[in-house]
């Protein structure tokens, strides 16, 4: 019976998977709590979709494609906030008309150009084919986003509450938001690899989500989204071995049925404590 339990970490693509997933739980959970209080879910949706046609340029230059991946995050933030400041649409719907269009422009170049790389390992993710080289990427990206996160994380907090606030304290505002958004899309890119493309957003907005409703401070927040990030993970790709499934979606089924069971507590716990008021 044991053996049988301990037999996925006996691998040695499942220990990898294992460890990339420990790697970038931490970036993904920290970011994932700035992004659910200062409302940018669909950014962080917008960004994900809008790496394709960045990786798919950057084969055909013949560049990493980390690099064009996290080019076209980039690109796609700024467009954004560009059309936004410059129209009466609303930063929502801008965001929508970005990301859809630069994924549907990454499809595009993708079926014109002859290439090995799989898309569904860009879209879906393939945690079961990590090598040293995925992890030592997405080690040096989570190290330098965790740094980042939780040395500057007051200023942060300010800045997604209260923006007007924190540029009267002398806090340089554009730096912190385009900041984000450069960590936001660095986070994507060291994601890539476990997750994809379409399943990134998951990890970017329920560790965050989970978090808020269990806690009442941010501080507390961060380490229960971290708590929660890496035991979904975990539990995810040791499930899909045993199930048979692709690992990037059980996690993020993980993740959902987490939820689901923590709104629901809070739920009732809300309404036990108002009967008793």
């Amino acid at each position: 019976m044991m053996e049988t339990l301990l037999l996925p970490f006996q691998f040695a693509f499942m220990q990898n998977a294992f460890l990339i997933a420990l790697i970038v739980a931490v970036p993904c959970s920290l970011l994932s709590c700035f992004l659910v209080l200062k409302g940018w879910s669909l950014m962080g949706d917008a960004v994900s979709h809008a790496v394709l046609p960045g990786i798919v340029l950057a084969y055909v230059a013949g560049i990493p494609l980390l690099i064009g991946a996290f080019g076209a995050g980039m690109f796609c933030a700024l467009a954004t906030g560009f059309l936004k400041d410059n129209s009466r649409i609303k930063q929502d719907t801008m965001m929508g008309v970005v990301f859809s269009g630069m994924f549907g422009f990454g499809i595009v170049l993708y079926t014109k150009i002859e290439s090995d790389v799989h898309l569904d390992h860009i879209l879906f993710g393939n945690v079961l084919g990590v090598g040293a080289a995925d992890l030592w990427t997405a080690g040096i990206i989570s190290f330098f986003v965790t740094a980042i996160l939780t040395l500057k994380w007051k200023d942060f907090l300010l800045h997604a509450f209260d923006p007007a606030q924190a540029r009267a304290v002398g806090l340089r505002v554009n730096l912190l938001h385009y900041g984000l958004l450069a960590i936001l899309s660095l986070t994507i890119v060291a994601t890539l690899k476990a997750s994809g493309i379409i399943l990134a957003i998951a990890l970017l907005i329920s560790p965050g989500a989970i978090a808020f409703l269990i806690t009442r401070t941010f501080s507390r927040m961060l380490w229960v989204s971290v708590l929660v990030t890496s035991l979904s993970m975990v539990t995810g790709i040791y499930a899909s071995f045993f199930i048979d499934s692709a690992p990037a979606p059980t996690i993020v089924l993980v993740l959902t049925i987490v939820f689901i069971a923590v709104f629901v507590i809070s739920q009732v716990r809300a309404r036990r404590i108002a009967n008793t008021v």
